[in-house]
């Protein structure tokens, strides 16, 4: 089944050197760039991380520092890559919690401030664990009624990036109101219900450190905006401030901010931290 798309949607899959978002890097990326009139655009590159690459990670995946020894650092590619993600909403296998984290980490190292906050962000994985419950091999197998190690390659960017857009496909198709009886197990067909539906967290930033909270009056009831939808706060999602109204911390203890700027932070975290306080800056001098 299409997709219905408003704007460009990236499908995409990156490889890196680990897990850590601070430390580890990119040595792969794939995307498949579809556009609402159906055309698709698919682009694979390898990156060069500027360190070596773990002998684990090159068991897992096939890449080795050979592989990647004449490929552009993340830097050289930034630029260009956020032009051509631009615009766009973005789906991937477990891309909220770890692809997407990723690349906001490597474009703000690259010095690009590419702002996610603006874009739908549809995690098959998500979609696939609260629909059924399991790994990429098993949703390829389960809605594409085929074993994925007969059709590709597994841990490469690219193959996983093909077999995501398909699974994504039959997932629509599958949880359409056509096949499903129980209303709660059909999928809309829209970026935005997908990337609502496959969100599991109140994650501000990606790492986790700010999260949303409904916003409560003195008798502890919830308190609702002008569509009747209940209205939301930053707050933080650890240390001694856990909690706290982000805002309120940051007038109350100002050199916290300069505390968690010089930080182990991510820069993401750093990136939020930064947009709370420049928007309670100008709100305050409007005053």
């Amino acid at each position: 089944m299409n997709l219905n798309l408003k704007k460009p949607l990236v499908v995409f899959d990156l490889e890196t050197t680990g897990l850590d978002l601070i430390n580890d890097r990119i040595i792969q990326i794939s995307y498949i760039k579809v556009y609402p009139e159906g055309k698709e655009e698919r682009e694979n590159f390898f990156i060069n991380p500027g360190v070596s690459i773990p002998k684990e990670v090159t068991a897992l995946t096939g890449i080795s520092d050979e592989d990647v020894a004449q490929a552009p650092i993340f830097k050289e590619k930034a630029k260009e890559l956020a032009e051509k993600f631009k615009g766009a909403d973005f789906a991937g296998f477990n891309s909220n919690r770890f692809d997407i984290p990723m690349l906001a980490e490597e474009f703000l190292r690259a010095g690009v401030d590419f702002d996610f906050t603006k874009a739908k962000l549809v995690d098959v994985q998500n979609i696939f664990h609260k629909m059924e419950k399991r790994n990429l091999a098993a949703a390829y197998k389960f809605y594409c009624g085929r074993k994925m190690e007969d059709d590709f390659t597994a841990h490469r960017a690219d193959e996983d990036t093909e077999a995501t857009w398909r699974v994504l496909q039959a997932q629509l198709d599958m949880y359409s109101a056509e096949k499903q009886e129980e209303p709660e197990r059909v999928l809309e067909n829209s970026v935005e219900a997908l990337a609502a539906f496959s969100t599991l967290n109140n994650n501000i930033d990606f790492a986790g450190r700010f999260v949303w909270k409904e916003l409560t009056d003195k008798d502890g009831k919830v308190v609702l905006d002008e569509n009747n939808q209940p209205r939301r706060h930053e707050v933080f999602n650890f240390g001694k401030y856990k909690g706290w109204d982000v805002a309120e911390v940051l007038r109350r203890d100002p050199g916290y901010y300069s505390w968690m700027l010089a930080g182990d932070f991510s820069y993401n975290t750093k990136q939020v931290l930064t947009r709370i306080r420049l928007r309670e800056f100008n709100n305050n001098n409007k005053c």
